[in-house]
Formats: C-alpha cells, structure tokens, sequence
C-alpha cells in the first residue's frame, strides 16, 4: 500500500534551495545521482481544504516552538515573516534563497499517528 510522501517545491535557484534545505534546516538528505538531493522529511499530515477550484496545494513544515524556529533562523541570517496567530497554531514564513516562502508553524490542534 502506500509507503510515504513525495514534496516537490518548484524554485527558481534550485541548487540554492536545496542547500538551504540542508544546511540551514537540517534536513537529512540522499543523492539520487548527479547532485540530485532528495530530503527526509519528519512525521507528515494532509489535510483536505473546501476551495471553489482544484488542483491548489499547499507545504508546510511543523515545529513544537515557533519562536525558538525563527530564533535559530535570525542567527543563521535568514528572513522570517512575522509570527501569525491563528486558531490552528502560530505561523511564519521563511525567505527561500530561490525567492520562494516556505510555512513552518506550531500546530495547535491534536496531531495523528503517521500511517
């Protein structure tokens, strides 16, 4: 049956997004040849949205504490969003090198057991 996920994030500076995935979060990564990374990923969730139209997704990575999260980002030098508050968690967006943003938030609500 099914066995996991696969992300794809589009960038626009692939190479520098790929170190950032690596180097400033961390994430364990394996070559699939060429340089091509391929990251782990921690425990992962889906959720389903209502939306008038289809084909719209959305990543987010999660955290247990957003504000230590942005910390560890400012001392590595890269831009956050402000902290949002919403009733599902506390939110902020981190500056991809590529230009794009990328979710991190500190879910509120319970979490389910992977698989």
């Amino acid at each position: 049956m099914l066995t996991g996920g696969h992300v794809i994030i589009y960038s626009a500076n692939a190479d520098a997004d790929r170190d950032f995935l690596r180097d400033a979060l961390g994430l364990t990564h394996v070559d699939a040849g060429g340089g091509w990374l391929i990251f782990g990923l921690p425990p992962s969730e889906v959720a389903v949205h209502p939306a008038d139209e289809n084909d719209r997704h959305e990543f987010y990575l999660m955290c247990d504490d957003i504000r230590a999260f942005v910390s560890s980002m400012r001392e590595r030098h890269v831009a956050t969003d402000p902290i949002q508050q919403a009733p599902w968690g506390m939110l902020t967006r981190v500056l991809l090198p590529g230009g794009g943003k990328l979710g991190v938030y500190e879910p509120r609500h319970t979490r389910p057991l992977s698989g």
